[in-house]
């Protein structure tokens, strides 16, 4: 192992996988991997400190923060946690406190998986609030802060103070607004981490106070002003303001009673409304904490004990496949119905056959899955002392599960498609994604909604949903719908006649053509005929739409006329809305994609360059301006170092076009 390449590896992993967790609030892999990883780097440049990166994870403390709000300095660093992992280095914690000379009690408080955040007051009225960012640089969010009810607009008493604490969403809460979400068609939230992040960052604050957010404060920024010396004292002084804190800290008075607190807890937790993946262990006595100092990434005084991620042990019963929107065939593991952190789950995603053989995954093994707050479990692992002599070796199916069309691998990509136009599988996804929020937005019509009104034929095409109401009766006698309803549905499937230009040529689901796209492509052309008459010639002249992009909208309207006819008959044929064009960031550059991209396809990304005027093509060159990297990126990596040619990851991209 070259040490050296090591560290940069991990370094360029740790750092994506950051960005999903602190900027998007979307992260691909679990709490537990992320730590790992961590570890790793922390070990390697323990031995080897010649090789550490100026922007490797261990410098800083999250990440930046997004553009879209006003930045905010914090006056002192929100410094993350170190974490343990074991009750042995919980000991080894005390250790290195006591070797400072101090004999701690300490303060133990439960850790929520929520938000960071800050907030100030100006003579005892709430003035502003912030993320935490990077740690020393924030974003203001103080209209969406002032959404949350159990955070006091005025204190107890007129003081000037800040006060930092942990922003969450409850488990009900979570679970209403996930029910919903999939009603309307929607993509659901992961977890409630992940729908407290995301309704912190809407620009429009009334969406933030529908999502019903709460907040547990832990700590006062300079307690030396309050006459506050302890962490005990700040939290009891904290209530009397009129925060909430969250009741269930307690003074320890050694490590052994920290320990006894960590195992009380364990699945105690599972019963709170909101969720807990750990306990924050803090030294009680402010001076004792001055005493034993920081890093400049945590201080040395406090550490976050994490519980193992949420696992059983199950039975893969069966391994079946679904077809995107897309065409890609999507492996999902049945399982023999087991219960985690109350929760019955009988599927688990397989992600796609590198996945499944990579872990030699079989039918009939017993697999270990983990939970720890997605939506869809994931296979971890195959207990392979169990496995049968009849367990089933997993094979990708040669043909679309759907129509039977022979399904097509691209090369350097992992997911196998249904190229047939016809699959139904690809229907039922499209009619899906045409009445979801991200196309028509057709209230009330939710994706299990859709998939009867297919399997009983009422809807084969996009148009068909504007005929239902000539099913009126047949609609009533269904199961769980009754008259107010099918009204609703009716009535709201009327209403999406009046959307304008760009939603319905985003609804149309034209490959590379998202609602950014057809914003660009409303904004020139003023009606669904004028795009359909449209030349490649007259796309290309766009200096926002790529060769591919151009190539895909003709392709669409040549092969939908009819559809579109229809749609306009119906009395869909709105006029356009304008829109300001993206910078040309790739003008005049050749770029150059290898390996597997994480948050978003080849094609995807393809577009976007091409929006932005750059050229991308399949072979490294001296030609080459650029080579863009993601997971498993291989030979065309290696010319591009040779070459001398600029390499950049997904981190890198995301960050060039302002994602």
């Amino acid at each position: 192992m070259n040490p050296k390449l090591k560290i940069a590896e991990l370094v360029n992993l740790l750092n994506r996988y950051s960005y999903e967790y602190y900027v998007n609030d979307n992260p691909s892999v679990s709490d537990a991997e992320y730590d790992r990883l961590m570890r790793e780097l922390e070990q390697l440049e323990k031995e080897y400190p010649e090789f550490i990166m100026k922007n490797s994870p261990t410098q800083r403390v999250g990440d930046r923060a997004l553009t879209k709000f006003q930045k905010v300095e914090h006056i002192e660093p929100m410094l993350s946690l170190g974490n343990a992992f074991s009750f042995s280095e919980l000991r080894d914690f005390d250790k290195r406190i006591k070797k400072e000379g101090v004999i701690p009690s300490y303060v133990c408080e439960l850790k929520i998986d929520g938000i960071a955040s800050s907030v100030i007051y100006e003579n005892g009225i709430f003035f502003r609030g912030a993320t935490r960012g990077d740690g020393y640089v924030g974003e203001n969010i103080t209209d969406n802060m002032a959404t949350i009810e159990d955070l006091p607009k005025y204190l107890q008493r007129n003081i000037d103070i800040e006060v930092r604490g942990e922003v969450y969403m409850t488990k009900n809460v979570f679970r209403d607004i996930n029910e919903k979400r999939a009603q309307n068609g929607e993509e659901v939230f992961r977890n409630p981490r992940n729908a407290a992040g995301g309704s912190l960052r809407q620009l429009d604050s009334a969406i933030t106070r529908k999502r019903r957010l709460k907040i547990f404060n832990y700590t006062v920024v300079q307690p030396e002003k309050y006459g506050l010396h302890s962490q005990f004292e700040t939290l009891h002084f904290l209530q009397k303001l009129g925060f909430t804190v969250n009741p269930h800290f307690q003074i320890c008075r050694d490590i052994d009673a920290v320990i006894k607190y960590i195992e009380d807890w364990e699945q105690r937790r599972f019963d709170l409304d909101y969720d807990t993946d750990g306990v924050v262990v803090k030294v009680d006595n402010f001076a004792d904490q001055k005493q034993i100092g920081h890093t400049i990434k945590s201080p040395k005084w406090a550490i976050a004990f994490k519980y193992p991620a949420i696992e059983t042990e199950t039975k893969l019963l069966d391994i079946v496949f679904s077809v995107g929107r897309t065409g890609t065939i999507n492996p999902n593991a049945v399982l023999e119905p087991t219960m985690i952190a109350g929760t019955l789950v009988q599927r688990a995603t397989l992600n796609n056959e590198d996945f499944i053989k990579k872990r030699d995954i079989r039918i009939g093994d017993y697999v270990i899955v983990r939970k720890a707050g997605e939506i869809i479990p994931e296979v971890v692992r195959v207990n392979f002392k169990r496995r049968s002599q009849d367990s089933v070796i997993f094979e990708m199916p040669e043909f679309c599960p759907a129509c039977g069309q022979k399904l097509l691998r691209m090369d350097e990509e992992a997911d196998y498609y249904c190229t047939n136009k016809q699959c139904p599988g690809i229907t039922l996804s499209t009619l899906i994604y045409f009445v979801s929020r991200a196309g028509m937005n057709i209230e009330s019509l939710g994706e299990k909604v859709v998939e009867e009104l297919y399997k009983h034929n009422y809807v084969k095409k996009i148009t068909d949903f504007y005929y239902l109401k000539n099913h009126y009766g047949d609609l009533l006698s269904w199961d769980g719908m009754g008259e107010k309803k099918v009204n609703n549905i009716l009535n709201a499937i009327e209403k999406s006649k009046a959307n304008p230009l760009h939603q319905v040529i985003t609804a149309l689901g034209i490959r590379l053509v998202g609602s950014k796209v057809a914003k660009i492509i409303a904004s020139h052309f003023s009606s669904l005929d004028k795009i359909a008459d449209a030349t490649y010639e007259d796309f290309t002249q766009i200096k926002d739409i790529g060769e591919a992009t151009a190539y895909s909208i003709i392709e669409f309207f040549k092969n939908n006329r009819h559809l579109i006819n229809e749609l306009k008959a119906l009395g869909i044929n709105p006029i356009a809305a304008s829109i300001q064009p993206e910078n040309q960031i790739f003008s005049g550059k050749t770029i150059v994609l290898t390996g597997k991209l994480n948050m978003m396809t080849r094609d995807e990304a393809t577009e976007i360059i091409e929006r932005r005027g750059g050229k991308v093509t399949n072979s490294v060159s001296t030609k080459t301006s650029l080579v863009i990297v993601g997971t498993d990126a291989g030979s065309k990596m290696t010319k591009a170092e040779q070459l001398g040619i600029t390499i950049i990851n997904e981190d890198k991209f995301l960050e060039m076009i302002g994602e």
